[in-house]
């Protein structure tokens, strides 16, 4: 990753969607819809034997500085100081428009290397709108249809062109990106049960953290604290952020990849489809995230969808920490945390422990002890007991509280092993799986939480008849 290349221009002429295609996959939104993209987003991108970061941006837009438009524009601003290369981009279908020369005289101005690229030149009549952009003065424009993926030959001998071969192949002798393997939605699973040797927790690790909430909580702000610079657009209006935004950041010497979210709103509310694309994109970070901070507005804690989400991150096996934040605008900071811990017990009691604390993304308050609660939430989810432990505390479990007979018949439990770990996952061997009780279930998991120090996480408890050992000398003698 030699070089980076930053994508511009006005809105709707198609940044987001060569994004995706120089990235290889679809991870911007793209709509018909103007302005969609607001925050910078960067991620390695390939292009034949070109390898290099490139940042898909908001579309620059004339406004005044203190409007959302304004802010996004810092934001596009900020893209290009840290570029190398700059894609200026028009849409060759509808022609020049008094923005893009307003911004190609801003672009000239930061003198740096710039290729000027006419897209959706496939389109009928996107000829003459292809040869009006030599009114720019940036060079040849080059032809591409980032939908269709016309043009990135010319496109690539374009990037070298303005960069020179020196600096643009520099890295090629340094190792390739990791494939991305496909990795288990819920549970890892554990090479061998019978091995009474546990691995140790690996801190140095990289740590992947999705930051989710309704919107308007302040998950970008917090994001933004982290980091310690304005890296994500924010504001008081609800529903700033869109796509799913990527931040690399260390902490304490570790590497973290930190995933701003759109606010989820109830299911009934979301009516739009671009909406819709946000929602499924924050979805799909909490999915590849292995610890999710749910931020809770502290002033308003605990709404029906608050809840809502914390339910949907432990069903998808995650672990979860609550933040509740603009602790800062809290009056009586005593009285509302004795009454926030009581309703964390009472309404979550599927995850007993969970890991909760008072931050505020404004003052950065808090934020060392919500990254100590990450790292312990992490640690107890990827925690791995040897089946010795585990039947020695079963025997004591059954011996003190066995489980109920169903239909004048006792059932009986033979073992336990841990099958899976992130999250912990075990396998219960006994006679009649389908009659346990869902209330002596619930008992073990709880027992297993107390005993092996496992609060906050999801606990997977999966239930298989034993096997008859006559079963098959009975069909032998038939």
């Amino acid at each position: 990753m030699g070089f980076k290349v930053a994508i511009i221009g006005r809105p709707n002429v198609g940044k987001s969607t060569l994004f995706n295609r120089l990235a290889g996959r679809k991870l911007a939104l793209v709509d018909d819809t103007p302005g969609v993209t607001r925050d910078r987003r960067v991620n390695s991108a390939k292009l034949y034997d070109l390898r290099f970061e490139v940042v898909d941006t908001a579309g620059l837009e004339d406004a005044a500085a203190a409007s959302l438009e304004g802010r996004m524009r810092v934001q596009t601003e900020a893209a290009i100081d840290e570029a190398d290369l700059i894609l200026f981009l028009v849409d060759a279908k509808v022609g020049l428009m008094p923005d893009d020369r307003t911004f190609a005289d801003v672009v000239r101005r930061t003198s740096k290397p710039v290729v000027l690229v006419a897209n959706k030149a496939e389109a009928r009549g996107a000829q003459a709108g292809m040869l009006e952009a030599w009114e720019l003065g940036l060079g040849e424009p080059i032809p591409i249809s980032a939908e269709h993926g016309e043009g990135m030959p010319d496109l690539r001998e374009a990037i070298i062109a303005a960069l020179g071969e020196d600096r643009v192949f520099e890295d090629d002798e340094d190792e390739a990106a990791p494939a991305r393997g496909g990795e288990a939605l819920i549970g890892e699973d554990v090479d061998d049960p019978d091995d009474e040797t546990v691995p140790e927790y690996d801190a140095t690790k990289p740590l992947r953290i999705a930051v989710v909430g309704r919107p308007n909580a302040g998950k970008s702000t917090l994001i933004n604290a982290f980091v310690g610079e304005e890296r994500l657009l924010t504001g008081p209006e609800a529903g700033i952020t869109r796509d799913s935004i990527t931040v690399d950041w260390d902490w304490r010497g570790r590497h973290i990849k930190l995933f701003d979210t759109a606010g989820l709103r109830r299911k009934a509310r979301v009516q739009e489809k671009l909406e819709k694309l946000s929602v499924a994109d924050g979805l799909r970070a909490i999915r590849f995230a292995e610890v999710v901070v749910i931020v809770f507005d502290a002033t308003i804690p605990f709404e029906k969808q608050d809840l809502q989400i914390a339910d949907l991150i432990i069903r998808e096996g995650r672990a979860p920490v609550l933040a509740f934040n603009k602790w800062d605008l809290i009056e009586h900071p005593q009285e509302l945390l004795a009454e926030l811990r009581e309703k964390t017990t009472r309404l979550l009691p599927q995850v007993r422990g969970l890991q909760a604390v008072t931050v505020s993304g404004e003052t950065g308050r808090g934020l060392d002890k919500l990254m100590e609660a990450v790292e312990k939430t992490h640690r107890v989810w990827n925690r791995r007991i040897s089946t010795g432990k585990l039947n020695r505390w079963l025997e004591g479990v059954l011996g003190h509280h066995p489980p109920p007979a169903v239909a004048g018949r006792r059932l009986k439990i033979k073992y336990i092993t841990q099958a899976k770990t992130r999250p912990p996952g075990f396998v219960l061997s006994c006679t009649r799986p389908d009659s346990m009780p869902q209330s002596y279930i619930r008992y073990l998991v709880n027992g297993l939480r107390e005993t092996f120090d496992m609060p906050g996480v999801p606990i997977r408890m999966v239930l298989r008849a034993s096997e008859n050992p006559f079963a098959n000398k009975a069909k032998k003698r038939n």
